[in-house]
């Protein structure tokens, strides 16, 4: 018999599936789900996917994709480079899910290593761009620039549209920065920076520093006049080259934007990879975006958080000047472990060399009589080679290497540090001149030379062996909590299963070497992968066509709105920009819909959690001739299925609308109920989310857009291709993370239809089962038919809070002392914590849960008792610290057994925070976001 791969994904096996059924009180899963969800949009057909593969077989499957990818050097450039990482931070990053099961460090006291780790990226950022902040990371090189643009214009001084771009600027960052500025009006100027006279007026000015071409300039001049005007610059700059040339904020530059994929980040087709974006002193409360600071625990001992936190732009709804929601932290992570590996003088010998390549590249070129522009480079050079280049850029891949074709008559080759002598060999015979054996020469301007010191941080000088580097990772993972250690019961995040099968092929090199821009016959498996993952998902969906450009969730979001726009433009009906968005929906559908050019208008929720549908009637009817579109989460943000979902979408196609259903909640539906069949227009789906791509401490994500066939003209278009009327680029490659679709692939494959309808279920049963045995402990604040859930459920603290003082932010550090990450803290309802099991847990793990949970209320009895004092208590002080429980004084009126050693913990298997409750609200006065010195941490 073949073993089933959902038998290792889905944690309960027969006999605790009867036996949670028994407390929920159904005979069968069936039965539950015919109960739970509306029969208007119920679905009774079986999902038409290959029937399910062994793990044996599906890998099999992709080795066979795999292979039908060619593997070449890439000396493309344009953002994307050859790379060697380490392999100690492969091995034990890239590939430990103790790093890649990790949520986003929301709960700090149990994200230390995290937090730590991308403190060292912030500051590897703000050293080499000369520039006072930087954030946690962006989603990509092109969405870090678009951001740059839209923090210009709130930050300039003045009132004009136009934003000027430099034509030497990487083609897809000029794509995606064009595409999110129509909807917001600002006009986008491309312009010659170097020939062209810049306008009277502009609010911003964005640079890129190598160029496209390569050319390395002095953009003093430039910023000044920027200045002059009152617009800010932005130089989207190569951190490698940095090493080695003078950084933005030494020439007076507001922002700097780029990638760090060059950092030991794979090219992966495009992605995954960390973009980041620094600004000078004065605009960091501007920044979008996660920001890490340091802050200080109850002891007054250092401690990191993510800084601001409350101003995370999704959180600011409609008031939002980004959407960004997620960030790219496992491969933020690698790259500033990248940077610590080698340190300052590894990355400048790494730099050097690259350069050395280049200048060498550039002098045989020119003995063999080729033209070379003549202008100072880094890693890229520009041959002209008149009629000539796609008989060069072919004679190249013959020899396997890519080059880049500019244009009928120009060749750009870039080299990196993976390039070798035989490589330039190479492209030398490509070009038809003779091997060069002489050396190169410096080609960086003298004025251009970096003359300041960077990465002087004990971190980066201390960390070069393997020996020091893996200790010091294992560290760091060990402060942690992640999926390795036990559940995240997260509500609207889904923490399932990221299986080992699922994340087997992401390092392959077919997959993790590719070029974005790589000529089409190399990357036919890709291509295949990729379109059968889209087919997949549209018949999960209902849907007729699906792009997996976005990279985020709100990525997704904007693309599906963007979608639903230009349908609207196109019959004639611009005028329509009103959207709808009940109050339950997350932070981002409000910031994606500002993001889009549209007015949002909120919908209210009656007392049962649904979308009030008088109230939506009262609002189609004010704004029925401008009604662009609904967002709705189903099932809603509250945990419910709800049951008038059919009746909210005809209500809105009658008025002209189009109907936006979010996908967050998809894993209460897959194989049960299809958006595209019951209503809805377009969705986005977190594929991080129900199709098994690890969260990885908080990104990468990926937010797939789906449309039924009228949206289909309206996809994402492709950043490296002819700019197309009505599709903007969203992501700068046209993949966007391709390098992590073959996790939901095989996740797909693996599972078949069978499977997925049973993880939907079994992750519907586990949420009422938690429901019935807490439900007399907390309330459970919302349910829909018959009293159920869906996939989550809302336990309500505040009659408690009300009564004894202990807020849900005791009783989520509590949980830490039980070996747990915390719910879902006050989403959608302040005071409440949102419980979402998944399929994943098994029964012994979801009662381990359940009994903390109703420990903990026993315990917050003896507070309402007085038993213990209400400012001195377990819950008050929690988590608790081996050092703090070990200490010589325990001034505490409770036994230290109970604050170490709550009901139920393993003593043997203990988790041990590594610092107390944090003080955030210090943290935000006093704005620290780089590595703080050694001493701090003396005691």
């Amino acid at each position: 018999m073949t073993e089933q791969f959902a038998d290792r994904h889905i944690g309960p096996d027969p006999g605790d599936e009867r036996r949670m059924l028994e407390t929920v009180g159904y005979s069968s899963i069936d039965e539950l789900m015919d109960a739970a969800i509306p029969e208007v949009i119920r679905w009774h057909g079986t999902l038409d996917l290959p029937a399910a593969a062994s793990e044996r077989e599906a890998i099999a499957e992709l080795r066979a994709l795999a292979a039908r990818n060619t593997v070449a050097v890439s000396m493309i450039g344009l953002g994307y480079h050859g790379t060697h990482t380490p392999a100690v931070i492969r091995r034990n990053v890239l590939e430990s899910p103790a790093w890649y099961t990790a949520y986003t460090p929301y709960q700090p006291e149990i994200s230390q290593g995290r937090l730590e780790a991308l403190l060292n990226f912030q500051t590897m950022v703000t050293d080499l761009t000369g520039l006072a902040t930087a954030n946690a990371s962006m989603l990509d090189e092109g969405t870090a620039a678009a951001e740059a643009m839209t923090l210009a214009r709130r930050a300039s001084r003045s009132k004009s549209p136009v934003y000027v771009v430099d034509a030497d600027t990487l083609p897809q960052t000029i794509a995606v920065i064009a595409g999110r500025a129509e909807p917001l009006g600002i006009d986008v100027r491309v312009l010659d920076v170097e020939r062209d006279e810049l306008p009277g007026e502009f609010f911003g000015l964005h640079l890129q520093y190598p160029g496209a071409s390569g050319a390395v300039r002095d953009h003093t001049g430039l910023v000044a006049a920027a200045h002059q005007v009152g617009a800010l610059v932005c130089v989207a700059a190569d951190l490698l080259a940095l090493t080695l040339l003078r950084p933005p904020g030494e020439i007076g530059a507001d922002i700097a934007a780029g990638t760090t994929q060059r950092f030991g980040v794979p090219m992966g087709f495009g992605g995954p990879h960390a973009g980041y974006l620094a600004v000078r002193a004065g605009l960091e409360r501007m920044l979008p975006g996660r920001l890490v600071g340091v802050s200080k625990d109850v002891d007054g001992n250092p401690a990191y958080r993510l800084a601001l936190q409350t101003r995370e732009q999704h959180i600011r709804r409609e008031k939002a000047t980004s959407n960004i929601c997620t960030a790219q932290v496992l491969l933020a992570v690698m790259a500033g472990m990248y940077a610590v590996y080698h340190g300052p003088d590894g990355l400048r010998a790494i730099a050097r060399r690259t350069h050395e390549m280049a200048a060498r590249l550039a002098a045989g070129l020119r003995a063999g009589g080729v033209q070379v522009a003549d202008v100072a480079f880094f890693d890229t050079v520009t041959a002209t080679v008149p009629g000539r280049a796609a008989e060069v850029v072919a004679a190249a891949a013959r020899r396997n290497v890519n080059l880049r074709l500019v244009d009928a008559d120009r060749v750009g080759i870039a080299c990196d540090e993976t390039t070798t002598p035989a490589h330039l060999a190479a492209v030398w015979a490509a070009f038809g001149v003779p091997a060069f054996g002489g050396a190169g020469g410096a080609a960086l301007p003298r004025g251009l030379a970096r003359t300041s010191d960077f990465l002087t941080h004990p971190v980066f000088r201390s960390h070069h062996s393997e020996t020091a580097m893996l200790r010091y990772l294992r560290r760091l993972s060990d402060f942690d909590y992640a999926l390795d250690r036990g559940m995240i019961p997260l509500g609207s995040c889904t923490m399932k299963l990221n299986a080992t099968t699922e994340m087997e092929a992401v390092t392959w090199p077919e997959f993790a070497h590719l070029h974005p821009f790589a000529p089409a016959e190399q990357t036919a498996g890709y291509r295949e992968l990729i379109g059968q993952l889209e087919d997949w998902l549209a018949e999960v969906t209902g849907y007729d066509a699906v792009s997996v450009q976005p990279n985020a969730g709100s990525q997704g979001e904007l693309a599906g709105l963007l979608a639903i726009r230009a349908y609207h433009r196109q019959r004639g009906q611009g005028h329509r920009d009103v959207c709808l968005i009940p109050s339950s929906a997350h932070g981002t559908n409000a910031a994606s819909a500002v993001m889009a050019g549209m007015r949002v208008v909120v919908v209210a929720c009656d007392v049962d959690g649904n979308v009030d549908l008088v109230d939506l009637d009262a609002k189609i009817d004010k704004h029925r001739d401008v009604l662009a579109a609904i967002m709705v989460t189903y099932p809603s943000t509250h945990g419910v299925y709800e049951t008038g979902i059919g009746q909210l979408c005809a209500k809105v196609h009658d008025a002209g609308g189009q109907v936006y259903v979010d996908g967050a909640n998809l894993n209460a539906l897959v194989g049960f109920a299809k958006p595209g069949r019951f209503g809805a227009d377009v969705s986005h789906l977190n594929l991080h989310k129900t199709f098994c791509i690890p969260h990885g401490g908080g990104g990468p994500g990926v937010g797939p857009v789906a449309v039924r066939a009228h949206l289909a003209p309206f996809l994402p278009g492709d950043p490296a291709g002819v700019a197309q009327e009505g599709r903007p680029a969203i992501s700068a490659a046209r993949y966007g993370s391709a390098g992590i679709l073959p996790i939901p692939w095989a996740y797909l494959r693996m599972m078949g239809a069978e499977g997925l309808a049973r993880a939907t279920g079994v992750a519907v049963l586990a949420a009422n089962y938690v429901a019935a045995r807490l439900r007399n402990h907390f309330p459970v604040l919302y349910a829909g038919n018959k009293g159920l859930v869906a996939h989550e459920c809302i336990l309500d603290l505040r009659p408690l809070t009300k009564a004894t003082g202990v807020s849900v932010d005791d009783v989520a550090k509590r949980l830490i002392d039980y070996g747990f990450h915390a719910p879902t803290m006050s989403f959608p309802v302040a005071g409440t914590l949102m419980v979402e099991p998944t399929e994943s847990e098994d029964l012994a793990e979801l009662d381990r849960f359940c009994d903390a949970m109703i420990a903990i209320r026993a315990e917050i009895d003896k507070v309402a008792s007085g038993e213990w004092p209400a400012g001195d208590n377990p819950l008050g002080n929690a988590p608790h610290t081996a050092a703090m429980v070990s200490a010589d004084e325990w001034p505490h009126p409770y036994p230290r057994s109970v604050g170490a050693y709550p009901a139920g913990v393993d003593r043997a298997g203990k988790y041990w925070p590594p610092v107390r409750r944090i003080d955030g609200a210090y943290g935000d006065r006093n704005l620290v976001c780089s590595c703080p010195s050694p001493e701090a941490f003396e005691s």
